[in-house]
């Protein structure tokens, strides 16, 4: 090759089969693996789609997915042996340290895609073991709680994933540059590392962005412990509401939800050692606010009670009413209503006092 190519930037670009191909100049083979690719999902795409068969759809996809993990392999393959020259030209005495140096950072890399092993390659035990049990602790614990309360509510959970793989990533690169700057390397734990950045009174401004992709664990890493809880409950209590009362019609509130707590997240973040933090909650629990959010537990619980205790007692003794009918039909209607209304007017009601407020002021 007359250039040295990034074998990491290869394989992000091989995430689509066939560009990373591309990228490390195997024309042929690109070209191939996309237009097996993309080929491949119209044909299948269509054929299910006159067959109405969902299960050709699906065959597409398991078939897709295995041409991706052959491009991927074979892409580490050519890789591994195509040698590399750097762009400045070939220096026997250079080259060979250099070489050695990039096989190892890919290496690394490559073996982090399981979060832990890159660490292991390091010789960061207790670092690589830590990653590895959040990791997979995570997915165990979710699918044992899942399976024991029959709530799948709880995979909600499995979002923190991306974020531990995403964090360990960031750790691994970071790590090997210092290993290859000459820095040593200690061997701690998550939790050995986050103690003493707490004794020190410093939080990691790269793992608080990353928590930010969960509504309130961002703030609640920076020690905006009030602001962070309310986000969450918020977040987490929006699924239950809209679950139990099956309002659909609301599904749209979640995002804008997600949104905003990832934004007042990254905020946070890029206030924290710069100007002074303050745990300032969503709203303070006092006053009318915490008077709404008893009628608000009130009224669930009234509820809840009546459509797990009263509604199946009453539908066994007198089932001509079809009780569960009439509550899809009209009565989730009624509720969905009610709340636009309410919620219409309290807006109308503090416009109106503004207005008021403005003219009595020029007054």
């Amino acid at each position: 090759m007359p250039y040295q190519r990034s074998r990491m930037l290869a394989c992000i670009l091989n995430l689509i089969p066939g560009f990373g191909h591309l990228y490390w100049g195997r024309k042929f083979k690109g070209a191939a693996y996309l237009i097996l690719l993309f080929g491949g999902l119209l044909f299948g795409v269509v054929v299910s789609l006159l067959a109405h068969s969902e299960e050709l759809f699906f065959i597409t996809l398991i078939c897709a997915a295995i041409l991706w993990g052959i491009s991927m392999l074979d892409l580490l393959i050519t890789m591994l042996r195509d040698p590399q020259v750097p762009s400045g030209g070939y220096d026997p005495a250079i080259a060979p340290s250099h070489a050695g140096m990039e096989q190892e950072k890919f290496f690394t890399i490559l073996l982090s895609f399981v979060p832990g092993l890159g660490h292991f390659q390091l010789g960061l035990m207790q670092r690589g073991l830590s990653f590895l049990i959040s990791f997979f602790g995570v997915i165990t614990m979710m699918f044992f709680i899942t399976g024991v309360t029959g709530e799948s509510v709880f995979l909600l959970l499995l979002g923190l994933l991306p974020i531990i793989w995403l964090y360990c990533m960031f750790d691994v690169v970071q790590l090997v540059h210092r290993k290859q700057a000459g820095e040593l390397l200690l061997d701690r734990s998550l939790l050995d590392e986050w103690e003493q950045g707490r004794v020190e009174g410093r939080r990691s401004k790269v793992l608080a962005t990353l928590l930010s992709a969960f509504p309130g664990a961002g703030q609640m890493y920076l020690g905006l412990q009030k602001r962070g809880l309310q986000m969450m409950v918020l977040f987490l209590g929006s699924f239950y509401v809209i679950d139990v009362l099956r309002l659909s019609v609301f599904l749209f509130v979640v995002p804008v939800i997600w949104f905003y707590c990832f934004f007042d997240g990254l905020q946070q973040t890029s206030r924290y050692g710069i100007l002074p933090m303050e745990d300032q909650p969503l709203m303070e629990m006092r006053g009318r606010y915490q008077h709404w959010l008893g009628v608000v537990l009130v009224i669930l619980g009234i509820y809840f009670i009546g459509m797990e205790l009263l509604v199946p007692w009453l539908n066994s003794l007198y089932p001509e009413l079809r009780l569960y009918f009439r509550i899809d039909q009209y009565l989730r209607p009624v509720i969905v209503s009610i709340l636009l209304i309410g919620g219409g007017i309290k807006l109308l009601a503090v416009h109106k006092r503004q207005i008021r407020s403005r003219y009595d002021e020029e007054l």
